[in-house]
């Protein structure tokens, strides 16, 4: 909500400062790009630092900035501000699932981590449409102060109800260690040594890249394609985010049901989604316009990003669970230099040259690259898998008689 709220006053800025169309997108891409450059480190240091202090001061760094950019007199003011919004959010998202995934038994990994990621699309529904309506009321002003006091009041809770000694109680009675333990050095190569692991970041990565082109630009073709209204696109689009966060969340659950059976039947669900959005959106978009098409379109939109808990789940449990954090950082690193930032942008440039039609015609042939790096992941996954902890060695006193 905090990030996206600014999408819903972008009018109102570039009418009261005079700011060019790249200006205004600088606003929004500063919070990505600090994201994707922060959120490594960031992570790592949360690790050693502690995990919910992490989290409080995460939170409590955006809020302030986002109330900075309320007062934000200039554009440069306003990059500022926007600039540290980025810089709270950095660690947020990796460290925040690694907190509660750590709680809750393994078995569901894929449907929290889904959840926790769906609230991203839920929240850049509810950052634009609140947002829009409190500009419109009140001013663009305090469409930042609210959300930025409304933060301030969510951190404070959230310090006094989770500690770091409950954290660590919970995450010992599941088994899982609070923090990274032992030279971490030793535990960073196993972020990457694995085919499997680094499968799971490429494909993640890509079925990124269709989801956010998806998110994009979704209400600029309603508009051209279907002759909407600025508004009543929005509102076609939001249902389309919509159905992107309930597809995060339905494929987390499958995917840990399914895994009950075996840590493989989550490669082959991810397989079975990257395919299936590439077919349903090729072929939606090749249809006439009408119910017949969006309806297509709907279910690629579906499964496009419904990859997102089962790859999460794969990357716990092939990396160290000392550095949880750290691995989910780096999957949100995947899936920002992979999909979040060049998604959007090259869906522009193929518009630019063919059409925007043309151009959410062909991005969906990614899901090839996803299916097949799945693919590939499934197949070393087994051998890939972390191996179990050696067996304590026995005392005298436990030797047999």
């Amino acid at each position: 909500m905090s990030r996206q709220v600014l999408n819903a006053v972008f009018p109102l800025l570039k009418a009261e400062w005079m700011l060019s169309d790249a200006q205004l997108g600088s606003l929004s891409g500063i919070v990505a790009l600090m994201v994707g450059v922060l959120t490594f480190p960031l992570s790592l240091l949360a690790d050693r630092w502690g995990r919910v202090r992490s989290l409080v001061l995460a939170a409590v760094v955006w809020s302030l900035a986002t109330l900075g950019c309320a007062v934000a007199a200039s554009y440069g003011q306003m990059f500022l501000g926007r600039f540290m919004v980025g810089v709270g959010e950095a660690a947020y998202g990796s460290v925040g699932v690694a907190v509660v995934i750590s709680v809750f038994p393994a078995t569901l990994r894929a449907t929290l981590s889904g959840a926790f990621i769906a609230g991203g699309a839920f929240g850049s529904v509810l950052g634009v449409s609140i947002g829009g309506v409190i500009a419109q009321h009140l001013g663009w002003r305090w469409t930042f102060a609210i959300m930025g006091l409304f933060g301030l009041v969510l951190a404070a809770v959230y310090s006094v109800v989770v500690t770091e000694r409950r954290l660590a109680r919970a995450c010992r009675e599941q088994g899982n260690p609070p923090g990274a333990q032992g030279p971490v050095r030793s535990l960073l190569p196993r972020l990457f040594s694995s085919v499997s692991v680094r499968c799971a970041y490429i494909g993640s990565g890509l079925q990124m890249f269709l989801a956010m082109s998806l998110l994009a630009w979704m209400p600029s073709y309603l508009d051209r394609s279907y002759g909407l209204s600025t508004d009543k696109a929005g509102l076609v689009a939001g249902i389309f985010a919509l159905i992107t966060g309930i597809g995060m969340i339905g494929g987390g659950l499958v995917s840990d049901r399914l895994g009950r059976r075996g840590g493989r039947h989550k490669w082959t669900l991810a397989v079975l989604c990257s395919t299936g959005s590439l077919v349903l959106l090729g072929i939606g978009f090749q249809l006439p316009t009408g119910i017949g098409q969006l309806l297509l379109i709907g279910g690629g939109t579906l499964l496009s990003n419904a990859t997102a808990g089962p790859a999460a789940a794969m990357v716990v449990s092939l990396t160290p669970p000392a550095v949880v954090a750290t691995s989910m950082a780096t999957l949100t690193l995947a899936n920002s230099l992979i999909g979040l930032a060049p998604g959007p942008a090259v869906t522009g440039m193929l518009a630019d040259h063919i059409g925007l039609h043309a151009a959410l015609g062909v991005i969906p042939f990614v899901s090839l690259g996803a299916a097949l790096a799945f693919a590939l992941g499934r197949r070393h996954y087994a051998a890939d898998l972390l191996p179990a902890a050696p067996a304590a060695p026995r005392t005298k006193t436990e030797l047999p008689t």
